[in-house]
């Protein structure tokens, strides 16, 4: 016997629809919009769908899988079938002390699969990287895409390998002693394929957000919204052992809740983590600059456990390339870049020209690791009209030198596939949408986009062609070539170091010279110089053994060091 329950208050009538033909009217609604049917023989592996009114079937709202994509019926999946291998995991490194590795399935490995991740997790794992994150793995429209307009959100992608294919993943890389982070969605949905609103107000048109109509999470009936949106981020961590959660520009969730949904979901998540007696976490991605969003319940915040830096981003990329197009604007020099390593935000209150506004808060009194401190990621590359990752905008001794302050500084680390090697292979946005009338206005929504940032249409590779998918897939030959080998082992010596140090919660000391582009960032015995400049630089150091140089011997004396132009050292202060 299995239960079918769905929340349908837009519909007077339900039938369930089976993959036999068979079909049974659901009993309801109850007061709050519930319809229910058990169905006897109805199990795993069985497809089925709903009739709304009598209408066309549609996918189940809380689908586990659909094999045959967003517009296909639902299968059946029983969790608890699946055979785990990671009885012994005990949650791996913890978040502040990680090393975090964000990766795109479709584009990591040839096969473009969950099971075409495995055989390079022992790349990862040599490298020193701790944590695996996934770019969204839910249903989306097409063969390939990036994930963020996925529309069935509790259902692994299919064509990459389905639920069993992911629990494969996971079970994987707890093997191998990565954790996994699962990055979700909940500030919309895509356009194609998304049926919810036929079965009720799962959206509201009091907000809006880039991307269309807001996720109703504080109107009338916004209840069973909110508990779609906490269901499916429980079932993630609980029945895919995921260990942790990435939520996606969560600044464009708007909730006026007495409890933000926010909130409400971290405070489940540590209800979740102590009934497994496990880790899980919760990191967002927000350009508020509000420290809020990481300081703890009992202080008034959301109590989420860490959040994407993305003043460090901008103040380190816009130092090292000189650009200054869109948000880049806002930065550029040395001392903001000493800021970002000093507390993450740049901007905690200070006129952003850009936003033509004061913006941010300090977070003054949240450790750094809240942060996590990266010089690319997947919109930063993915977002620029040809895709080019820095390791294509900067010399080798900036790369190198950027690596250092990232791997070396006081957030967690996270790299972006192919990083950590300087992969020449660009990371275009591309999508696969079958409506041609949705891929032309992606494609010319997208050109638009990018001609604020200076860029020429017609430098902006078609989203919707096939050749922009292939060209973003990375090129493991490369390792074993110059100078991507040179800047892997480089990688490689900068994690192992932070790891030998153990969890350095330091703070960072920095002094800096704007004029000679030359910065010193001190973590107790740790100390990081970085010559930014075309000329040498005598920088002033602490007593102690230079243990990593990316240009040659370092000569310490006097208090002080003499870089080379573009390069970065480390030392460690003698006992």
């Amino acid at each position: 016997m299995t239960s079918f329950r769905v929340w349908a208050p837009r519909a007077r009538q339900v039938d369930l629809v089976l993959g036999d033909g068979g079909r049974h009217g659901l009993d309801g609604p109850d007061d709050r919009g519930w319809f229910t049917v058990e169905v006897a023989g109805a199990g795993p592996g069985d497809d089925y769908a709903y009739s709304l009114d009598g209408g066309p079937p549609r996918p189940d709202p809380r689908s586990a899988w659909q094999p045959a994509g967003v517009h296909g019926p639902s299968r059946l999946v029983d969790h608890g079938a699946f055979a785990w291998t990671d009885g012994a995991w005990d949650g791996g490194v913890p978040l502040a002390e990680a090393v975090v590795y964000e990766l795109h399935v479709g584009t990591f490995s040839p096969e473009a699969t969950y099971d075409g991740v495995v055989p390079k997790l022992d790349h990862l794992v040599d490298l020193g990287v701790t944590a695996v994150e996934l770019l969204p793995v839910v249903e989306y429209p097409g063969r390939w895409g990036w994930g963020y307009d996925g529309v069935d959100l509790y259902a692994p992608k299919s064509a990459d390998g389905g639920p069993e294919g992911l629990k494969r993943l996971v079970d994987a890389c707890h093997a191998r002693g990565l954790s996994v982070i699962v990055d979700v969605v909940y500030n919309h949905l895509g356009p194609a394929g998304n049926y919810l609103s036929e079965f009720g107000p799962y959206f509201t048109d009091r907000y809006s957000t880039p991307w269309g109509e807001a996720v109703n999470l504080d109107g009338p009936d916004s209840d069973a919204v909110r508990a779609f949106v906490v269901d499916n981020a429980l079932m993630w961590l609980r029945d895919y052992h995921a260990d942790g959660l990435r939520l996606d520009a969560v600044h464009a969730i708007v909730d006026t809740s007495a409890t933000h949904i926010l909130e409400e979901l971290a405070a489940r998540v540590d209800d979740l983590e102590a009934q497994l007696g496990l880790p899980k976490f919760l990191v967002a991605e927000s350009d508020l600059n509000d420290p809020r969003m990481v300081a703890e319940r009992s202080a008034g915040g959301y109590g989420i456990d860490a959040q994407w830096s993305d003043d460090f981003h901008h103040a380190l990329h816009a130092l090292l390339t000189g650009e200054r197009a869109g948000y880049y604007g806002d930065f550029g020099s040395m001392a903001q870049l000493a800021k970002a390593l000093r507390q993450a935000f740049v901007y905690d209150g200070g006129y952003s020209a850009h936003r033509r506004r004061r913006h941010g808060r300090s977070p003054a009194g949240l450790p750094a690791t809240r942060f996590l401190g990266y010089l690319q990621n997947h919109d930063q590359v993915g977002n620029r009209a040809d895709g080019a990752r820095t390791s294509m905008l900067l010399s080798d001794g900036l790369l190198r030198a950027a690596a250092a302050l990232v791997l070396l500084g006081p957030s967690v680390p996270m790299l972006f596939q192919g990083e950590e090697w300087g992969a020449a292979t660009p990371f275009l946005y591309f999508t696969d949408h079958e409506d041609p009338k949705l891929g032309r206005a992606v494609s010319e929504g997208r050109r638009r986009e990018f001609a604020a940032f200076g860029w020429s249409p017609s430098e902006v590779p078609d989203p919707q062609a096939p050749k922009t998918f292939e060209q973003s897939r990375l090129d493991w030959d490369e390792l074993s070539q110059e100078p991507h080998a040179g800047l892997l082992e480089w990688h490689r010596r900068l994690i192992g170091l932070r790891r030998s140090m153990g969890h350095l919660d330091a703070p960072a000391d920095v002094a800096f010279d704007e004029a000679g582009r030359w910065l010193v960032m001190v973590r107790g015995p740790l100390t990081v110089a970085c010559n930014l400049g075309s000329q040498p630089a005598a920088v002033p150091v602490p007593a102690g053994d230079v243990v990593l140089s990316s240009s040659g011997p370092v000569s310490v004396g006097g208090g002080m060091a003499t870089l080379r132009p573009e390069s970065a050292f480390a030392l460690v202060r003698k006992p």
